[in-house]
């Protein structure tokens, strides 16, 4: 079980995220993580899901659903250039920050959006995405109104992933991968069966 690495290029800009959320996060409190914690957690647990962008087209348009402070977005968008990134949230606040990652980095291709998943008009993503957002049958149904037809989504979990009930008429395909000191996690890949 391989561990994500990021790619080299995107050392400098993250590491610059990095330090824009210890700023932040002193003035508007956006995550309790510690920052000797978030390097692995926000960024390398990212990583994971670089290798399912492979196939995705440029134009493409992936949305992160639930983005909090940008991740896994941020890495996504700077890893793919060529493709829309919408970094989805109901929380103002955090969305600031996304805003100002996307201008400070710059990311021009992060386009962060505020908005509950249920009252946003579909958003016709290729590729979806969400890291502890909800549980399986939650993700499959925001997905359902806010994917193309046919287009995967890629749920970051934890190894019990499997004891959450699988949404009636869906498919999860496991991709485990483990992080150097959090642990073992999972790449849950869902489609409509």
């Amino acid at each position: 079980m391989a561990s994500p690495q990021l790619p080299l290029d995107l050392q400098r800009p993250l590491a610059r995220y990095l330090e824009l959320l210890d700023r932040w996060n002193r003035t508007h409190a956006l995550t309790a993580l510690p920052p000797g914690a978030r390097r692995e957690e926000l960024l390398l647990d990212a990583a994971a899901l670089l290798p399912f962008l492979a196939s995705l087209p440029a134009g493409a348009r992936l949305a992160d659903l639930g983005t909090g402070m940008g991740s896994p977005a941020v890495v996504l968008a700077l890893a793919r250039p060529d493709i829309t990134v919408l970094g989805v949230d109901a929380s103002t606040k955090k969305l600031a920050f996304v805003r100002q990652v996307s201008l400070e980095l710059p990311v021009p291709n992060l386009r962060p959006l505020h908005g509950r998943l249920e009252q946003l008009p579909p958003l016709e993503a290729d590729l979806g995405v969400a890291k502890a957002l909800g549980s399986l049958g939650q993700l499959a149904a925001w997905w359902g109104r806010h994917g193309r037809p046919g287009a995967p989504f890629l749920a970051l979990k934890g190894p019990e992933w499997d004891r959450e009930p699988l949404p009636e008429g869906w498919v999860a395909e496991p991709h485990p991968y483990e992080l150097p000191t959090r642990g073992k996690r999972v790449v849950v890949v869902l489609r409509r069966a």
